[in-house]
């Protein structure tokens, strides 16, 4: 059942190739949005593109690196140029790395992770902006995680790049607020995805721990955080920037 959060608005999703991407792309267009994705995975874009539109939907892909400034600014570039603007936009691209001590985590890992959940972000938010300034105004919701919130054992760099994101959201929705632009940021408790699959995969008893650490006791579907992004990036909630809603379960509020 939808109820038209989105009609008449271009929306921007990466990491749309998977997980809660994925699912928000769906999630949008059938609340009535144009839809343009992006990712590094062009058959995973495709495929997604081929069932959106035969739902009925108008949407379009763009391949690219987020983490790339002009991947960034092409997959903005994209949107406006084949729909005359760029509305909303959900910054949801981001990887997970090891399960691994600081002390024993590796350059390599910190650089992935800071390149594609810190670097990604801010490059979007810039492109983005810059398009939504020339359109009046628009929405924007910034994926963090719970792990943006508080601390969790053994992750250290994903726990600060999430931590990032918040900062960008804050800084962003305080410059841009008398321009017409919302910035918010949903942070995902535990979470169904491609990311939580290969942790869970890795390390027996970790989705039970986190569980039991959530007061619904379960790990969320997708299709649920992309329910928060939604209303976020609608016109449903005017007055409302700067803010990180968790979609955790009640995790954080324990």
């Amino acid at each position: 059942m939808t109820s038209d959060l989105l009609a008449g608005k271009v929306v921007l999703v990466t990491g749309a190739s998977s997980g809660i991407g994925a699912a928000s792309a769906k999630v949008f267009a059938r609340e009535g949005a144009t839809v343009v994705v992006t990712a590094r995975r062009e058959d995973r874009l495709a495929a997604l593109v081929e069932e959106l539109r035969g739902e009925g939907a108008e949407a379009a892909y763009v391949v690219g690196d987020v983490s790339a400034p002009q991947d960034a600014a092409r997959a903005v570039d994209f949107a406006v140029g084949e729909y005359g603007r760029l509305d909303s936009a959900f910054n949801n691209a981001g990887i997970g790395g090891d399960r691994t001590p600081l002390h024993l985590m590796s350059d390599d890992v910190y650089d992935s992770i800071m390149d594609i959940n810190v670097r990604g972000v801010f490059n979007c938010l810039r492109h983005e902006i810059a398009a939504m300034l020339q359109n009046g105004g628009g929405s924007i919701v910034n994926n963090s995680s719970v792990g943006g919130l508080v601390a969790i054992p053994t992750a250290a760099p994903y726990i600060a790049s999430k931590h990032a994101v918040v900062g960008f959201t804050r800084a962003a929705a305080d410059e841009y607020a008398k321009q017409g632009i919302r910035v918010n940021a949903v942070a995902p408790g535990t979470t169904r995805s491609e990311i939580t699959t290969d942790w869970f995969g890795r390390n027996p008893g970790l989705e039970e721990l986190a569980n039991s650490l959530t007061p619904q006791g379960r790990t969320a579907e997708p299709e649920e955080i992309a329910a928060a992004a939604a209303w976020l990036l609608s016109d449903r909630c005017p007055f409302l920037t700067g803010v990180v809603v968790p979609v955790d379960g009640g995790f954080v509020n324990q």
